[in-house]
């Protein structure tokens, strides 16, 4: 009886594919933008349980979390083991994966000094929503040449607008002598559009704002795309709500 080794037994079928249709072999040759999200994620998993191909668990961890590499991104290790084929080195090998990847935009965030509209704030936001279940509440925290001080989280789980009190939105802000913020929460439903309660909520801190010297510029509700929506993000000011 031939015995394999644990990389011969997981690997030989992705093994049986011509080298040229290999996905490695691909994104060595073409770039990863010629690979779609399960090849990329194969290269990750480099090895699927015996009998089954490295491309066959790929597949079946997206679909697992419904096709969506923001809900696999966002899974934690135990979320993750709950696949077949996925034990702890592998959910951890995945988390560290993502983790490098938010690394990575932060630090390319990080190297856009300013924010001069609506579409670069929801740019420079994108990563600190992305995955959320619970809604957040951050503020972005200006100097007068709309360069980013801080990217400040003020609340989780915050389910009555009412609760963003002024004394916890201005607090940082006027710590770090800000000249204006950036309001910005997220709608886990995915929808960005505000409700009464946004409005209502961001009328109050644009008035104690005023008070204390320190302009509302906009606020930013994240949400996500869809067939029918472009863009992923509602902005007060886009939207006629702040002048």
């Amino acid at each position: 009886m031939v015995h394999y080794s644990e990389d011969e037994s997981r690997s030989y079928l992705i093994a049986e594919l011509p080298e040229r249709e290999r996905p490695r072999e691909r994104l060595l040759e073409k770039g990863s933008d010629a690979l779609s999200e399960i090849e990329l994620l194969a290269i990750v998993l480099k090895t699927g349980p015996r009998g089954k191909s490295t491309l066959d668990l790929a597949k079946d961890v997206l679909q697992h979390f419904n096709g969506s590499i923001v809900e696999l991104a966002s899974a934690t290790p135990v979320e993750l083991t709950r696949v077949n084929g996925i034990g702890k080195a592998k959910s951890a090998e995945l988390k560290a994966t993502f983790a490098l990847g938010a690394r990575l935009a932060s630090h390319i965030i990080a190297e856009k000094d300013k924010i001069t509209s609506p579409s670069e704030a929801a740019e420079y936001l994108r990563e600190s929503f992305r995955g959320k279940k619970q809604e957040e509440l951050r503020v972005l925290l200006l100097d007068t040449k709309n360069s980013v001080i801080k990217n400040e989280l003020v609340t989780v789980g915050l389910l009555d607008r009412g609760q963003a009190h002024a004394r916890e939105v201005f607090r940082s802000a006027i710590h770090h002598s800000a000249a204006k913020i950036i309001l910005a929460h997220n709608h886990p439903s995915g929808d960005p559009t505000p409700s009464k309660q946004d409005v209502k909520c961001t009328e109050g801190l644009r008035s104690a704002g005023a008070l204390l010297g320190i302009e509302v510029a906009d606020h930013i509700i994240m949400g996500s795309r869809t067939e029918s929506r472009a863009v992923d993000y509602f902005s007060f000011r886009e939207g006629g709500l702040i002048s």
